[in-house]
C-alpha cells in the first residue's frame, strides 16, 4: 500500500477544496495530544495556534475523550429546541453563573462564532427597536454577510463579498501604534451622532477586550468603562465578543473582568468546548428575552455532545487551575520574546501579552509606522521546517500571534520559543 504523504493529500485538496478554504500548512495531521501534533508523515510540531484558540485545554484531553463518548454512547442529535437535554441546561447553568456582572442572565447556544454574533444583533434590536450597530476599525466578527460587515478589515475577509447590510459604523481603534488614542475615539463617536446616526436609532456597540485579528491589541479599560456609561445613558447594548479571549485564555475567566463592567450581552465560542463546534450568548435576563420564541436557534445549536465538551473544559479549567496557568504561560513568552526585542530593536516594535495570548509585532527599521508584513509572512512559512504552527494577525499582517495551549508544560513552552528564536534569526541574519 501507498503510504499517504502530505504532498498528495494538499493535491488531492485543491482538487475538491474552493480555494477560499485554503490551508496555512500543507502538514495534514494525523494525532495530536496536548500541545504536540503529529503529519501523516510522523513529523512532529509544537502547537502555538490551538486551532486559533480553541484548544485552550490542549488536543485530546482525556476529561474531553471520556464526556463525548460517554454523550454519544446516548445520543447524538434531537435538536435542543425540539427534544431538549440536561447536558444543555447545566452547561448554560454554569455559563450563566460565570459571566461577569450580578444581573439575572439567560443564554442560547448556536455553533460558531459568527452565529453568536449574529443571534446578539438580532436581540438588541429586538430588545431595542433600532436598527443601527457601532464597531471598530481591527475588529473581527465573523464571515456571514453581517458579521463582515461588522469586521474592520477588507483584506481578505470582505473582497469580493459586497453588498453588506446598512446602518453598520466604524469607529478608529485607540493603540499606541497606530496612534489613536481613546479621546480621538470617543470624540469619533461623538461626531458619528452628530453626523450619520442619532444615539436613539444605534441598538448595539460592539467591540472585542482585546482585538484577535487585528492585533491582539488590548481594548483600554477606560474605553470599554466610558462605552458602558455612554450605552446606560442612550440604552444601547453594550456586546463584548469573548470569542478568543473567552475560557481562561488572558488568565481570567472572561477578560472583560479585567474592566470591571457588565457586558448586556457576551458572545462565547472557540475556546468554550475543547473543539467541538459549540457557541453561545450569554446576557442579562430581560434582554436575551426580547426575542419571540422561535426567533433565536439552529438545528445544530447547542449540540449535545458539544454541550458535555463544554462541561469538561469548565472541570478542566478549575481542576487544572488554568486561569493561573496562562499567566504563568504568558510570563514566559513575555520575558523571552522582549529577550528577543532587545536583541533586534529595529525589527521588533512590540510584545505584548495577556495571560496566553501573546504577540510580537514587526517593523522595518526601527519604524513603526512602516509594518513589516513580509517578515512575518515569511516566519509562519518557514515555521513547519522548525517544527512550529504558528499563525499571524494584524491589521497591517505584521503580527506573529501565539496561542498556546495553557496544559502546555514550562518544557514544551521553552522548547517552542527556542525553535521559534531560531527560525526568526534564520530569516533576519541571512
Amino acid at each position: 500500500m501507498k503510504k499517504t504523504v502530505n504532498k498528495d493529500l494538499q493535491e488531492r485538496k485543491n482538487k475538491v477544496f474552493a480555494r477560499g478554504q485554503g490551508n496555512a500548512y500543507s502538514n495534514f495531521v494525523k494525532e495530536a495530544k496536548n500541545a504536540e501534533v503529529w503529519d501523516v508523515e510522523g513529523n512532529r510540531f509544537i502547537d502555538f495556534g490551538s486551532g486559533i484558540a480553541v484548544c485552550n485545554t490542549g488536543h485530546s484531553h482525556p476529561k474531553i475523550i471520556e464526556a463525548v463518548k460517554n454523550q454519544i454512547e446516548n445520543f447524538s442529535h434531537t435538536c435542543v429546541m425540539v427534544n431538549p437535554y440536561e447536558v444543555g441546561v447545566e452547561l448554560a447553568e454554569k455559563l450563566t453563573a460565570l459571566a461577569p456582572g450580578e444581573s439575572e442572565k439567560k443564554a442560547i447556544f448556536v455553533t460558531t462564532g459568527a452565529e453568536a454574533v449574529e443571534n446578539c444583533v438580532k436581540i438588541a434590536r429586538a430588545h431595542t427597536g433600532r436598527r443601527g450597530v457601532i464597531a471598530f476599525n481591527g475588529g473581527f466578527h465573523g464571515r456571514t454577510n453581517m458579521t463582515m460587515a461588522l469586521t474592520g478589515k477588507t483584506m481578505p475577509y470582505k473582497k469580493g463579498f459586497g453588498p453588506f447590510p446598512a446602518e453598520i459604523y466604524h469607529l478608529p481603534y485607540p493603540t499606541k501604534l497606530n496612534g489613536t488614542s481613546v479621546k480621538d475615539t470617543l470624540t469619533a463617536l461623538k461626531n458619528l451622532f452628530k453626523v450619520d446616526i442619532l444615539p436613539e436609532d444605534v441598538a448595539a456597540i460592539i467591540i472585542e477586550p482585546i482585538q484577535g485579528e487585528g492585533g491582539f491589541y488590548q481594548t483600554p479599560v477606560e474605553l470599554l468603562q466610558e462605552l458602558r456609561r455612554i450605552c446606560d445613558e442612550n440604552g444601547i447594548v453594550l456586546i463584548i465578543d469573548e470569542i478568543q479571549t473567552g475560557f481562561a485564555r488572558t488568565g481570567k475567566m472572561f477578560n472583560i473582568e479585567y474592566a470591571g463592567i457588565e457586558p448586556d450581552l457576551m458572545t462565547m465560542a472557540k475556546g468554550i468546548a475543547g473543539g467541538y463546534p459549540l457557541s453561545a450568548v450569554v446576557g442579562k435576563a430581560e434582554i436575551m428575552d426580547s426575542p419571540i420564541p422561535g426567533g433565536l436557534g439552529g438545528t445544530y445549536g447547542g449540540s449535545p455532545v458539544g454541550c458535555a465538551a463544554g462541561l469538561a473544559v469548565l472541570e478542566i479549567i478549575e481542576e487544572e487551575d488554568l486561569i493561573n496557568r496562562a499567566n504563568q504561560i504568558g510570563d514566559i513568552f513575555n520575558r523571552r520574546l522582549n529577550e528577543l526585542k532587545d536583541k533586534y530593536p529595529a525589527l521588533i516594535s512590540d510584545v505584548r501579552n495577556k495571560g496566553a495570548m501573546i504577540a510580537l509585532e514587526l517593523m522595518i527599521d526601527g519604524d513603526i509606522e512602516n509594518p513589516n508584513a513580509e517578515l512575518t509572512k515569511a516566519i509562519t512559512a518557514k515555521a513547519a521546517e522548525y517544527g512550529l504552527i504558528l499563525l499571524a494577525c494584524g491589521f497591517n499582517a505584521n503580527v506573529i500571534r501565539f496561542l498556546p495551549a495553557l496544559t502546555m508544560s514550562d518544557e514544551i513552552v521553552n522548547e517552542g520559543i527556542d525553535k521559534f528564536i531560531d527560525l526568526f534569526e534564520s530569516l533576519v541574519q541571512n
